[in-house]
């Protein structure tokens, strides 16, 4: 996790609009603790960028002309870059969107939501929870075929509630709060998923969970 209790949390914007980025630019320039530390209209351009500062998060159009949201995590990947990622599009289609969570990105924000909204965003998605839309979550896994699994591998009861919590981006008290247990409780069936799925963060739990067992959610 980057430290950014003694730095401000550095925030690279991709988008292609110019005055799209200028705009959350000067936004997210007046908001303690933030600081962008550059705005790019191109894959190639934020690909350089990310070798040349410690970027903790990216705001990632999706749509970016020749190139899209997808081809950039592959190739940011590929490159080392271990930040968040948030898509900040217009609109994605489901398989799009599908495409974006098996790709590891921590959410899914629409440009017409609100400016507070977006800091939320940001700021959950450092603290890592995911930010996706319920309903964009399910059309995307209607849009994945469901995979044949054995009977070790289905999601207990339990682990079914807790996933559906973190597909809301609640955190593991808030999650007890809903369920009723305790925080102890949460963090050991989201051991039990994590242990199932073979992954280690909840983004990456999203993605397995959307990739090979939407059929149990």
């Amino acid at each position: 996790m980057p430290d950014t209790a003694q730095r401000p949390v550095q925030i690279l914007l991709v988008d292609d609009h110019a005055l799209f980025r200028e705009s959350v630019a000067r936004l997210l320039a007046a908001e303690p603790g933030f600081r962008v530390v550059g705005h790019c209209s191109s894959v190639e351009e934020a690909l350089a960028a990310l070798q040349k500062a410690q970027i903790d998060i990216v705001l990632l159009d999706f749509d970016l002309g020749q190139r899209d949201g997808v081809e950039f995590m592959r190739l940011a990947r590929q490159q080392g870059f271990g930040g968040k990622v948030l898509v900040v599009t217009a609109g994605v289609e489901k398989g799009e969107a599908a495409d974006l969570i098996r790709s590891g990105v921590s959410g899914i924000f629409m440009k017409h939501d609100s400016a507070a909204l977006l800091i939320e965003g940001i700021h959950d998605v450092l603290a890592g929870k995911v930010w996706f839309d319920r309903e964009l979550l399910q059309e995307a896994m209607g849009s994945v075929g469901p995979r044949q699994e054995s009977k070790e591998e289905r999601f207990t009861e339990r682990e079914q509630q807790v996933l559906s919590y973190v597909f809301e981006g609640l955190v593991n008290k808030e999650i007890a709060e809903r369920i009723g247990v305790s925080e102890s409780s949460v963090k050991a069936t989201l051991q039990q998923l994590f242990s199932k799925t073979g992954v280690r963060t909840r983004s990456q739990l999203v993605r397995v969970a959307l990739e090979q067992h939407n059929n149990q959610l």
